[in-house]
């Protein structure tokens, strides 16, 4: 995982087929991001809800 002195911890990744799909979280906020990576370019952003809110995840210093 992250060292403590990284501020994103990864908590999923998948590489498929030149493909890159990670979600990232913010250990200082708990915001969730969406990376995705290919042959042609690559993007970054906010994992909402249904509702159009950002996706919170409750990040504990003893998860590191």
């Amino acid at each position: 995982m992250a060292k403590k002195d990284e501020r994103f911890i990864k908590t999923y990744g998948s590489d498929k087929f030149f493909q890159i799909s990670e979600i990232w979280v913010d250990k200082e906020t708990g915001v969730n991001y969406f990376f995705h990576s290919n042959s042609v370019g690559s993007g970054l952003t906010v994992l909402v809800d249904r509702e159009g809110k950002p996706v919170i995840t409750t990040v504990f210093p003893d998860d590191e």
